[in-house]
């Protein structure tokens, strides 16, 4: 019988390189602390029986193990007499192989369970460890467990692999660094699956790398449940199944709403070859040269008076166009407001106005409408410019509201203009990691995204004492997390997101244009934390003149060609 509401722990530990024996006696010992305060299931970090940071396959071979093998062994004798689980992280070799892996083991009463190989390799581990081949989620007692290791969890695939595996739980074991902890990625992989994820992570020095603790369970809504900033320790919260496996994000059932039909080019790579080259094979579609551009994003409520709508639109588009910017993005609604009765057509007067406005302003303006074409209704986005409408983009993951009324779009959007390839989603697309994936694949380098987000999409921290090198923040921050930065950093594309704001209905605004390095500090973005009004912000596009390869991470995409797709396969599956 599977417990619905049990207690767990993750485990902070610095181990030291070279003395295995001493991170094994110290992680029983915190272990054990674990399961005697009540905890089910305990994790522990990556890499934690050995230290992380080898140099090369002879150095760390003397501490390589198989699984099962004597360090499992020990970890399940605490296991069986508590009547828990623990996920240990340590340097494996296959014995049929003698291949070396980067390995999160579960271990319960009755001994190893599985285990998780990690897939995607991290600076120097490619000189030792071979990359996993699988994702597996584990059905317990406690639940349906599933473990990612480290780097893992930038990818969206990887915890989507496993929410779609049916897990309660993600065990993410981890040597984080350069960041302030929990990291937004940690946060979002919860967020937008729907389920905990307890992170495990160590702190300290080594061979020059400062990690970040920062050890925490993360809630299905990504809340930061319980945190332990640094030192060693252990951390406590609650795993409530019924959370888990209503599998919500802001109140939505995304995984009834996903379109796996629209995702099959997440089985594809087209960043491993070098894109300036890749894109313009046999005279097909070369990316547009880019540069350095001005871009806007308004944030604001439309409401039902279609004319009153477009006299703000005209304001926000003047100010944009007084700044410099050539794009500005309106809000989802932008011209229509939410009623399905004020519905237009894209050959009517409102957008004809639009592209008025965008004339005399010299702009290319996205907004948001109910587009009415013949019976149907659709939550559109428009793009328009002096040359007209350029095209449009209908929504492809509709809320249980809208699906209510509107039907949904069945081909993504991306067109080229001066400042770059653009891509356009709306509102709760953001909430499908799969939808900016699709769009970095066909090479976008800016998404704009019109939206209507009511719920919570930013948490704040209070501040860190792990010593990071300047300029890394580590002091208290309101936004910390905030979906929009992460869905840009992820794809390694320039998102501007234009959100309503409106504190009684709960939309969350915090439009702005989003920078696409997550790590790169100080931030490059720019946004509204409240109120109305219009932001902008310097994008660039482009790569350094007459040179044949990227020079620019939003054209060579490093983070996406990464990937290990040969993993995905059930990410498109339609069953």
């Amino acid at each position: 019988m599977t417990e619905t509401s049990y207690k767990v722990a993750a485990v902070q530990f610095e181990p030291t390189l070279y003395e295995k024996e001493r991170n094994i006696t110290r992680l029983l010992a915190l272990v054990e602390t674990a399961a005697q305060g009540g905890a089910k299931l305990i994790v522990t970090p990556e890499m934690g029986t050995t230290g992380y940071c080898w140099y090369d396959r002879a150095e760390v071979a003397p501490f390589v193990e198989a699984v099962p093998g004597p360090t499992t062994d020990r970890f399940a004798v605490l296991a069986h007499a508590y009547d828990c689980y623990i996920v240990i992280g340590m340097p494996e070799v296959d014995p049929e192989t003698n291949l070396y892996h980067n390995t999160a083991v579960l271990i319960g009463p009755e001994g190893v369970i599985g285990r998780h190989r990690k897939s995607h390799s991290y600076i120097a581990e490619p000189k030792w460890a071979v990359a996993g081949d699988e994702h597996a989620v584990f059905e317990t007692p406690i639940g349906r467990i599933a473990m990612l290791v480290c780097m893992d969890i930038h990818f969206i695939e990887t915890a989507r692999l496993d929410a779609l595996g049916g897990a309660d739980v993600i065990c993410h074991i981890s040597n984080w660094l350069a960041e302030r902890c929990p990291a937004p990625y940690w946060i979002t992989r919860a967020f937008e699956n729907g389920c905990y994820v307890i992170e495990a992570n160590r702190w300290g020095l080594e061979r020059t790398v400062e990690f970040s603790g920062g050890s925490c369970i993360l809630g299905p809504d990504g809340s930061m449940e319980a945190v332990l900033d640094c030192g060693d320790g252990v951390v406590y919260g609650t795993v409530d199944l019924a959370r888990a496996r209503a599998r919500k994000v802001l109140g939505e059932p995304v995984f009834a709403q996903r379109r796996p039909a629209l995702y099959a080019e997440l089985m594809t790579n087209t960043f491993l070859w070098n894109p300036l080259d890749f894109f313009r094979l046999y005279g097909y579609r070369a990316l547009p040269q880019g540069g350095v551009f001005e871009v806007a994003a308004a944030q604001f409520t439309p409401g039902d008076d279609t004319a009153a709508n477009l006299d703000r639109a005209t304001r926000y588009a003047a100010e944009a166009s007084a700044k410099g910017s050539v794009l500005l993005v309106l809000p989802e609604y932008a011209l229509t407001g939410t009623a399905p009765a004020n519905a237009v057509g894209l050959d009517g007067p409102e957008v004809a106005r639009l592209v008025n406005i965008a004339i005399r302003h010299r702009l290319h303006i996205v907004a948001g409408l109910i587009e009415a074409e013949g019976e149907a209704r659709y939550s559109t986005a428009v793009l328009v410019g002096p040359e007209g409408i350029v095209g449009r983009y209908r929504k492809i993951h509709l809320t249980t509201a809208e699906a209510g009324w509107a039907t949904a779009g069945d081909d993504w959007a991306v067109f080229d203009l001066p400042f770059g390839r653009l891509g356009l989603l709306i509102g709760h697309d953001l909430a499908f990691p799969e939808a900016g994936r699709v769009l970095a694949l066909r090479g976008v380098d800016v998404i704009a995204a019109p939206a209507a987000i009511a719920g919570r999409i930013s948490f704040g921290h209070p501040g860190s004492k792990v010593a990071q090198n300047p300029p890394i923040p580590t002091g208290a921050d309101p936004h910390h997390w905030l979906l929009f930065r992460v869905r840009a950093g992820e794809n390694n594309v320039w998102l501007v997101a234009a959100n309503h704001i409106d504190e009684a209905k709960g939309f969350a605004g915090k439009s702005g244009i989003f920078g696409p390095d997550s790590f790169a500090f100080p931030r490059r973005e720019a946004f509204i934390p409240e109120g109305e009004g219009l932001v902008t912000a310097t994008i660039d596009t482009g790569t350094l003149p007459g040179s044949p390869y990227p020079t620019n991470v939003v054209r060579r995409k490093d983070l996406v060609a990464m990937r290990q797709v040969h993993h995905y396969l059930p990410l498109v599956r339609q069953d």
